[in-house]
């Protein structure tokens, strides 16, 4: 194809005058640029489109932020198609608060934004010891989600704005005791109940199906009986790893880097010492922390006219009480282990030296400094394979982006085989078997990701056994595949599933005849109760179900009180079935005073939750909110 737009230029550009030309004389350079970008919209909330491209933005800022918070977290997890939906929940619910904010008028002052940021524990991180902001740290954190500081402060002024939108009504909900206390009584009230089983295990022995049966059964019931489909691929993955094996560093470089760096790599030097504290918070007032100076500057001359009483001093002044039995002595520390002036002291003296005040938030140290362990040196060849490998993973990072263009260009271009992209960047093509849509037990890495699976059971790739496109399967790592041999999904041969046709056979007519059973004990146990043979008397209720399936708990709390007691058959599905007796009802003992006002409290807030949760739903119909991606698509119900 390329050797053709090579050897006719001039058809080309005359084909290209003729068909895009056009349409940028109709909707404007700007809007094809945008048309393009934007992609397909998969929601509008009034009347505004949320297109593809922002949510795949919003879905990676996403997970890129539980990565950061949440290192071992499974990608599978994030990468899943009920998570990507919940990040266009989430998109499409900030989108409607927007809307409302504005519609409300509600807006955020700068006092309160300023506020907020104060208040913000990220940002407090930032602030150097005389309290201003380190602002080239607050640009890097802003940029770190792709914002400069004055996207990242308008961010969080809207979302200040958009919570005042649900807020008045969460904040105002609640419920009363006597409101609460209907509820949560219904809620905890028990039934006394006797229950007697007919288990569908009671039944299989006696059922003994015949061939005839067994193939009507599997003629009637083929769905159950279908070999998903599977396909033999071919795959290669590109990472930072197999970047590396490319990767050759001169022993120019590795002696390079280990002459400049040789000091921090053998360890950090320790210093041990003692001191003498006298308390003095910071925010106390002028008089006290004056008082404690001068007792500090007393015992100051005593340890400096007698060098050798330092510890007996500390032992008996100091106001630190877990260095002070110790004569003062806080073992050996690094730098930043303690705070900043008693550091900067301490790294700054000579072994023996005693020092004038230091101030701290905590008040006066007198520090002497008992010991210095310098780290030893460590050789070169000691520290070779460690430099050359950081070496390695630093080239491996600054070169994964041209690379990725590289394999990414190459699958697509070169799509009828993956042997040109592992030829070009080394890497090796590895297989995999009887894989599916899902992935198999067992599966890990790649095989186990739902977008790769995705892209190799796509069209192009089942139907015209292309390369699929470079799936991006983890951090810093894109993998494409292309399928060897597929097989549709078919219905298995009776004679390769025999058995679990005889098995489900067995089971359907068991529970048919413990259905019967039971259904007819039921109607004698009616006309004469005292022929009835019950288990023992269990109370129940919806925190307490006594290990009974749920069918009999529910049938339990559904009987009409004044009806009691009563005879009821429940219907237990595969698992056979029972007959329930419900004797009476247990009252909810009353809850001591602060367990009944915690609950209290939990059923408000749960009040307020349902309360704004139907707010909110009256905002999406008012601002006319459409999702236009099926949920099923992805796995949610």
């Amino acid at each position: 194809m390329f050797d053709f737009v090579r050897k006719h230029t001039k058809i080309m550009m005359f084909l290209m005058f003729l068909l895009i030309i056009p349409a940028f004389v109709l909707v404007g350079i700007d809007g094809y640029n945008r048309s393009r970008d934007r992609g397909e919209a998969v929601a509008r909330v009034n009347g505004h489109d949320i297109s593809q491209a922002e949510w795949d933005n919003a879905h990676r800022i996403e997970v890129d932020r539980l990565r950061a918070s949440m290192p071992n977290l499974d990608s599978k997890f994030l990468d899943s198609p009920a998570a990507r939906y919940a990040t266009l929940e989430r998109l499409v619910r900030d989108r409607v608060l927007v809307e409302a904010a504005t519609k409300l008028g509600l807006t955020t002052s700068d006092a309160r934004l300023a506020r907020e940021l104060q208040d913000n524990p990220t940002i407090a991180s930032l602030r150097r010891a005389d309290g201003t902001l380190d602002m080239e740290r607050y640009r890097q954190l802003a940029g770190s989600q792709g914002m400069t500081p004055e996207m990242f402060e308008a961010s969080v002024r809207s979302d200040l704005s958009t919570k005042q939108v649900l807020a008045g009504v969460a904040n105002s909900g609640f419920a009363t005791m006597a409101l609460s206390d209907v509820a949560l009584n219904a809620y905890y009230e028990k039934r006394e109940v006797q229950v007697a089983r007919f288990p569908t295990s009671d039944f299989t022995s006696k059922v003994k199906p015949t061939d005839a049966e067994l193939e009507a059964f599997y003629q009637a019931n083929q769905g159950l009986f279908q070999a998903p489909e599977q396909a033999s691929i071919e795959y290669i993955v590109l990472d930072l790893n197999a970047i590396k094996q490319g990767i050759v560093i001169s022993e120019q470089d590795v002696r390079s880097y280990y002459d400049q760096n040789a000091a921090q790599l053998s360890g950090n030097e320790e210093r041990r010492a003692s001191h003498i504290l006298i308390n003095a918070p910071k925010g106390a007032p002028e008089a006290e922390r004056q008082k404690a100076r001068a007792r500090a500057e007393e015992l100051l001359a005593a340890v400096r006219k007698a060098p050798a009483s330092f510890a007996d001093v500390a032992r008996k002044n100091s106001q630190d009480t877990g260095s002070a039995p110790k004569g003062g002595d806080l073992d050996f520390f690094g730098r930043g282990a303690m705070v900043k002036p008693f550091e900067d002291a301490a790294f700054a003296m000579k072994k023996d030296e005693i020092s004038d005040l230091v101030e701290s938030d905590f008040g006066y140290h007198i520090i002497k400094l008992t010991d210095i362990k310098t780290p030893k040196r460590r050789s070169f060849e000691e520290l070779r394979a460690g430099i050359e490998a950081d070496l390695k993973a630093q080239q491996a990072q600054r070169k994964f982006a041209e690379v990725a263009e590289t394999f990414t260009n190459m699958v697509y271009e070169q799509s009828d085989s993956l042997k040109p992209v592992a030829e070009r960047l080394k890497l090796e093509i590895k297989t995999a078997t009887n894989l599916q849509r899902n992935p198999v037990p067992g599966a890990t890495g790649v095989l186990a990701n739902p977008k790769f699976l995705s892209a190799v059971f796509g069209p192009d790739a089942v139907e015209k056994k292309r390369n699929t496109e470079a799936v991006e399967t983890g951090p810093n790592q894109l993998t494409a595949g292309r399928i060897t041999q597929y097989t549709a999904a078919h219905t298995l041969p009776l004679a390769e599933v025999r058995e679990r046709v005889r098995e489900r056979v067995v089971a359907s007519r068991a529970a048919e005849m413990a259905r019967k059973e039971g259904m007819e004990k039921l109607e004698s146990w009616k006309a004469n109760p005292a022929s009835a043979s019950f288990g023992a008397v269990l109370a129940v209720s919806r925190d307490s179900t006594q290990n009974l399936p749920a069918q009999v708990t529910s049938a339990a709390l559904r009987a009409d009180p004044a009806a009691l007691p009563v005879l009821q058959g429940v219907d237990l599905g595969a698992q056979g079935y029972a007959i329930l007796r419900v004797n009476k009802v247990l009252p909810r003992p009353a809850p001591p005073a602060n367990q009944a006002k915690q609950a209290q409290a939990q059923y408000s807030q749960l009040w307020s939750d349902a309360e704004g949760q139907a707010y909110y739903k009256q905002l999406m119909e008012r601002f006319k909110v459409q999702i236009k991606v099926a949920p099923s698509k992805f796995g949610t119900p």
